[in-house]
Formats: C-alpha cells, sequence, structure tokens
C-alpha cells in the first residue's frame, strides 16, 4: 500500500497536486482507524513525505477551532501548536493526557516530514516537482526557497510552547507526565 501511494504521488507532473487529492481521499478513513497504534503504523510507514506531510496537516487543521489557510510552513506548526485541541476523539477510550500525547507525537512527525520535503537532502529538496524535472534540478545544485513564514525565531517559538503548555496544565489539571515532557522537549 505505502509503495503504491508512493508512486501515485509521484507520477503526477505535480506532486503536490497529487499528494493533496490522495490525502483528501484518505483522510476520512484515517478518522476512523479505531486504534492509535493503526494510525501511527500507517503515519510511521508513509515513504512519501509529501503525502504524509498533507495528511498530518489535515488531521490538524481538522483539530483547529479557526483553521487557517496558509501553506505549509514552520509558522503554520507553530499555529496548530497554538490552536490546536487535544486530537479528535477516536473510537478507542484513551485518558486525556494520552490524547495530548499523540496529538504531540504527530506534531513531531509533521515537523519532520516537512523538514523531509522542504530542507532535507539533495533528493528531498525537490519532493515538490515531478520526477523528470527533479534531476534537471539536483544537476543544476538548486536550493528550494524557504517561504517567509519559514524564517521563526527562537522566541516565537519559546512563547508559543509556553502558552501550549500552560493550556494543556490548564486543560489536565496535573503535572505533565513525563512521556509529554519528553515530547514538548523534542519538539521544541
Amino acid at each position: 500500500l505505502q509503495r503504491m501511494l508512493s508512486m501515485a504521488v509521484e507520477v503526477d507532473r505535480s506532486p503536490t497536486c497529487s499528494s493533496r487529492k490522495i490525502a483528501d481521499d484518505i483522510f476520512p478513513f484515517i478518522l476512523n482507524i479505531p486504534l492509535r497504534s493503526q494510525r501511527e503504523a500507517l503515519l510511521n510507514t508513509m515513504e512519501s513525505q509529501l503525502l504524509r506531510c498533507r495528511l498530518l496537516e489535515l488531521l490538524f487543521q481538522h483539530s483547529c477551532d479557526v483553521p487557517t489557510t496558509s501553506s505549509m510552513s514552520l509558522d503554520k506548526v507553530l499555529y496548530f501548536l497554538s490552536h490546536s485541541s487535544v486530537l479528535p476523539q477516536f473510537q478507542d477510550e484513551t485518558a486525556t493526557w494520552q490524547r495530548w500525547d499523540e496529538m504531540l507525537q504527530y506534531l513531531s512527525l509533521l515537523l519532520l516530514s516537512y523538514h523531509g520535503v522542504k530542507l532535507a537532502f539533495p533528493l528531498a529538496e525537490h519532493l515538490r516537482t515531478s520526477v523528470s524535472d527533479r534531476m534537471e534540478l539536483i544537476a543544476q545544485k538548486a536550493k528550494p526557497r524557504l517561504q517567509d513564514s519559514d524564517d521563526i525565531s527562537q522566541l516565537d517559538i519559546q512563547l508559543e510552547m509556553n502558552n501550549f503548555i500552560s493550556r494543556m496544565q490548564k486543560t489536565l489539571g496535573e503535572p505533565l507526565p513525563p512521556q509529554i515532557q519528553e515530547k514538548l522537549f523534542m519538539l521544541q
């Protein structure tokens, strides 16, 4: 399945467009996956960074009270951090802190996927271009263009993390479990 999804993204002249179409079709099924372990298995084994990034973006858009229309960027990851509620209640019964833990896990995965699409090693730098055009860009050693919204400061990150932590502590009403503290540290 993962190989077929990856190939489906790559066969189009615009991998970004095809990943959006595929993600839009798959997303309702992800919401119906009953167990966290099954959702994580699907997302962690996804071969297409572009498709995984889009699916996670849809998941966070779904959990925001006010979805944003901005394009995917580091600034949008911060937006999700400050505006996402705990992920939607899936069919399994989990404690609230575990749902926050899952949200942080997916936020880290979104950040890694976005990094893989936008900034990683030379082949991944051009994942948004077609396979035929990608080789030419690599030969020219063309660097991907960063968006203005990818330029975030350490202060921005610290402020959003502090707001997120206080919001989560208010919701949980107890000290943060060690698993959550570890994920927050890794995310930051």
